[in-house]
């Protein structure tokens, strides 16, 4: 089995230490230099009265995704502003959250981000959003 990246071992660490990460159940698939990718399992505590992935943990995938994409470019993040657009109900097995960074800077950061859900049919992009994220710890001290 071959080793993570030191970038990926690095926002895994980050991850880990989050306990509402942990109590959703959010893995760290991949992390590069401007991008993240993050995986949550469907529980049916994370749902709503319709038996879909609540709105709320649809944005805190996509904050989420987005802010670990930041992380692997300038380190220390946190969320100043997100909007989210759902497309569909979130209905799956697993749901994918894959972030990118549209534009680094010295004091702010801009993301984008989609959510796919995973069923039994493939994949379906269920919602999409962005983030603009204030830096506020460099990559090496994080």
């Amino acid at each position: 089995m071959q080793q993570p990246s030191e970038e990926l071992a690095r926002i895994r660490a980050i991850n880990d230490r989050a306990p509402f990460n942990r109590w959703c159940g959010i893995e760290v698939v991949s992390a590069e230099p401007g991008g993240a990718v993050i995986e949550m399992p469907w529980r049916a505590e994370a749902g709503q009265y319709s038996g879909f992935l609540h709105a709320g943990l649809i944005g805190a995938l996509i904050d989420t995704a987005c802010g670990f994409a930041a992380c692997t470019l300038v380190g220390r993040v946190l969320a100043s502003h997100y909007s989210v657009n759902c497309l569909r109900p979130a209905v799956g097995h697993r749901f994918i959250a894959r972030a990118k960074v549209v534009k680094p800077g010295k004091s702010q950061v801009f993301t984008a981000c989609e959510l796919h859900a995973v069923s039994d049919d493939g994949e379906r992009l269920v919602a999409t959003g962005e983030t603009l994220l204030l830096v506020v710890g460099n990559a090496a001290g994080s």
